[in-house]
């Protein structure tokens, strides 16, 4: 027995003397075009190894002790860059491409480093309102989940719409407003459980295996985002490893997680990745763990596939696709008839698929095109039944919507010298639609047909922007968009124009402006009424686009290395604004969530968001990072009364605060780490109930001409996640648990008018909700 113990001791302290390695390397590109730059050196600062990239850019170091490093980058006629916190750990290679920015006055006395702002968004035309995120980002924060919409709540101006859904609030904009873009392409929103003409979900298509750091803009956008009017993610893909094949797994609450990654062959350098996840509630419900009325089911693959191709170039096969579906269940027992809810079963599916190719070739020594041919398909369907006091079921809503479309963009970047590059492109959309909706208007009325179309369009979008840098601490950029919808031969030009001044080592100033547009929902166009003659007609197939001006100075100071603090003001003028052309009515596009606006409507309301943020950010340094945000804004609209009111999202302020430390043990074996998120914000707003009208009607009547004079209380929410990772040989796991709203505080959303009660129900966010998860990497 003493033998036996002494074995066991001597292998755990072997073990935990072990030194585990893993291997770093990357590619170095110029910043603008995105072409290797040959033998660029790089440099580990800890162990003061130095090596220098191939003709290809590419650069190796050997097995390296796990552990977090520090990069510097440097090569001819480029500034240095500084890269930090590369964690290195024993499951998976770490595989960087690091991007070089031109010099444009060669100077040895003038030494500017890249790292100057760690959050300096990867698309060198967007200039004010932009950063970049990356995918530890994603992975880290408390409540992200590895979802870059519930990620960007901790940004400042930014708010989630509700707990229940990723849909998020950007400056006081509704979330329709949201542009997603990848690897150059407008894609369909990429999230399950959506609803029709909403930008969010349930949860994210996209696993974080796929996403490589993105950007992200909230106002006065670069001349190449175009049909937007709050936000744009623009995604970048990872590429796999194209030296070795390596494998993720993943179980937890919000699913069960299957990745690999590897080359096609030894001598050639291209590389897959794909992740599939399957929904672990769908599983646990099939085999009998959970009640027979749960029926929350999705599953996604979702890949990149790169195919460098010599001098033909590279070709990437990318994509995603999501199925979900919720089935609400029926009661037939009408003691349990409580709520709405419990007499009106229904099925909702949301599926979207994605799939797409992309060209990337060089043209020369100056120049880069890339092509991009996609095709995608989007469902969302919702039966809803009504079951009778005599227990028959009849139909009381019914819609499916089928979009199909197929994309082509193509982008060339010109790059006259360091000091002038140019980026034009093209985006075509060839849109095929199948709509239809039977609703009523109101509860007990009969079922009528909204919209029962089938057909198709296209759009057209164009841009050309420049930049101009005067020396490394002056840069103009300015440019043009066009945007074409055939189906009303609506159109709009839209200049824009940035500018970036760095005062110092320590400070730098922007101003950006940008005129903006974004179409109505398909399905708006669509709707259809009936005249006095019974004829029917759409009302709306004329409407133009939704319009907005943006205004954006910002003011960058360095506290310390590590530490920055930001200030943006904004001004968003928002005109051409679709309204209702009923006497009396209230109603304008900016306050919608989702879903096909059925009325007339008329471009002649406006609006305006304005306001200031304030953000001190502690980049990660020392395993430790801190974010304090501050937002304070209003959000106006005016309908065709031509009174201003407050729109659904003036919540007036946002308070963020997240932090994070990581615990390393001396041997580096284990990390523990915990992450903490804040929110404090002003309520959204809500139109208040005629009660007396309600019960009279038997269905929720609003007291119009109150628009959203109502504010719901202050909203408080604080997240917790804590993790272990260990590393083992040639593996790495990472165990953590996620509480959303540690706290249990029931946040109110709104109230409602339940016909089966005659009562007004008050109705609340989330509550506490664990989410564990479990991953494995070898």
């Amino acid at each position: 027995m003493k033998i036996v113990w002494g074995l066991i001791f001597s292998f755990l302290a072997a073990s935990a003397n072990a030194q585990y390695t893993q291997q770093l390397r990357g590619t170095v590109t110029d910043q603008v075009l995105q072409k290797p730059l040959s033998f660029a050196t790089v440099t580990v600062t800890e162990i003061n190894k130095t090596v220098t990239a191939d003709a290809d850019g590419v650069f190796h170091f050997g097995a390296l002790p796990i552990g977090l490093y520090h990069l510097k980058v440097s090569h001819a006629g480029f500034k240095e860059a500084v890269l930090e916190n590369i964690s290195v750990n024993a499951g998976k290679e770490t595989v960087l491409t690091i991007a070089l920015e031109a010099m444009v006055v060669a100077e040895t006395e003038v030494i500017i480093k890249s790292n100057s702002k760690k959050n300096k968004p990867l698309n060198d035309m967007s200039v004010v309102s932009a950063r970049a995120f990356t995918v530890e980002e994603t992975q880290k924060y408390a409540a992200a989940v590895n979802d870059p919409l519930r990620m960007a709540t901790a940004f400042p101006g930014v708010i989630a719409g509700n707990d229940g859904g990723n849909s998020i609030i950007i400056r006081g904009n509704s979330s329709t407003g949201l542009l997603w873009k990848m690897e150059g392409m407008d894609i369909p929103n990429p999230n399950h459980f959506s609803y029709a003409g909403n930008s969010g979900g349930g949860i994210s298509i996209l696993s974080s295996q796929l996403l490589a750091n993105s950007d992200f803009v909230t106002a006065a956008f670069a001349s190449e985002y175009g049909n937007a009017l709050s936000g744009v993610f623009d995604l970048k893909l990872r590429k796999g490893n194209n030296e070795k094949r390596e494998y993720t797994l993943q179980a937890g609450v919000l699913g069960l997680n299957v990745a690999v990654e590897g080359p096609f062959s030894k001598s050639y350098k291209g590389s897959y990745l794909v992740n599939y996840r399957y929904s672990t509630l769908q599983l646990l419900n099939k085999i009998g763990v959970l009640p027979g009325n749960v029926a929350t089911n999705f599953q996604d693959l979702s890949y990149n596939i790169y195919l460098p191709a010599k001098k033909a170039g590279v070709f990437s096969f990318l994509g995603f696709n999501g199925l979900s579906t919720d089935d609400g269940a029926e009661k037939y027992d009408s003691s349990k008839w409580v709520t709405r809810d419990d007499r009106y079963p229904y099925n909702f599916v949301a599926n979207t698929l994605f799939n797409g190719i992309t060209h990337t070739i060089s043209l020369g020594s100056k120049a880069t095109l890339k092509s991009g041919l996609g095709i995608s398909y989007t469902k969302n369907s919702y039966d809803e039944q009504f079951i009778k006091a005599d227990y028959v079921k009849v139909q009381s809503y019914k819609d499916n919507y089928v979009t199909k479309k197929k994309s082509f963009n193509s982008t060339l970047n010109y790059k006259f010298n360091n000091r002038l590059n140019v980026k034009a492109g093209i985006i075509l959309n060839f849109i095929d639609f199948n709509y239809y909706q039977r609703s009523a208007e109101h509860l007990g009325e009969p079922l009528q047909e909204r919209i029962n179309t089938t057909g198709n369009t296209t759009t057209t979008q164009a841009f050309a922007q420049w930049q101009y840098r005067a020396g490394d601490k002056l840069s103009v950029t300015a440019g043009l968009h066009y945007l074409n919808l055939a189906l009303n031969n609506s159109s709009s030009i839209e200049p824009r124009v940035a500018a970036k001044y760095i005062i110092n080592s320590k400070s730098s100033i922007a101003a950006g402006y940008g005129q903006h547009s974004q179409l109505q929902v398909m399905g708006v166009y669509l709707a259809q009424l009936q005249n006095s003659n019974g004829d029917t007609y759409k009302p709306n197939k004329n409407l133009g686009f939704t319009r907005a001006r943006h205004f954006v100075l910002s003011y960058n100071y360095r506290l310390a290395k590590n530490l920055q603090l930001k200030t943006e003001v904004y001004y968003q003028q928002l005109f051409n604004v679709p309204v209702s052309t009923k006497p009396g009515s209230t109603f304008s596009t900016l306050n919608i969530i989702d879903g096909y606006v059925l009325e007339p409507l008329i471009n002649k309301g406006k609006g305006k968001n304005y306001g200031m943020e304030i953000s001190a950010e502690r980049y990660l340094n020392n395993n430790f990072y801190l974010t304090l945000t501050n937002s304070f804004y209003q959000s106006k609209y005016t309908a065709l009364d031509g009174i201003e009111r407050n729109t659904k999202f003036n919540g007036n302020y946002i308070t963020t605060f997240i932090a994070g430390k990581d615990f390393v043990n001396v041997n580096r074996h284990r990390t523990f780490g915990i992450n903490v998120k804040t929110i404090y914000a002003g309520g959204l707003r809500n139109t208040p109930i005629d009660f007396a009208a309600s019960r009279a009607s038997g269905y929720g009547v609003y007291k119009d001409a109150e628009a959203f004079s109502l504010q719901n209380p202050a909203y408080f929410r604080t997240d917790l996640k804590v993790s272990m990772k260990w590393n083992k040989k040639h593996l790495t796991s990472t165990l953590s648990l996620d509480i959303q709203n540690v706290s249990n505080r029931l946040n109110i959303y709104n109230q409602s008018f339940d016909e089966t009660t005659g009562k007004l129900e008050t109705n609340y966010q989330s509550g506490i909700i664990p989410i564990l998860n479990y991953k494995v990497e070898f």
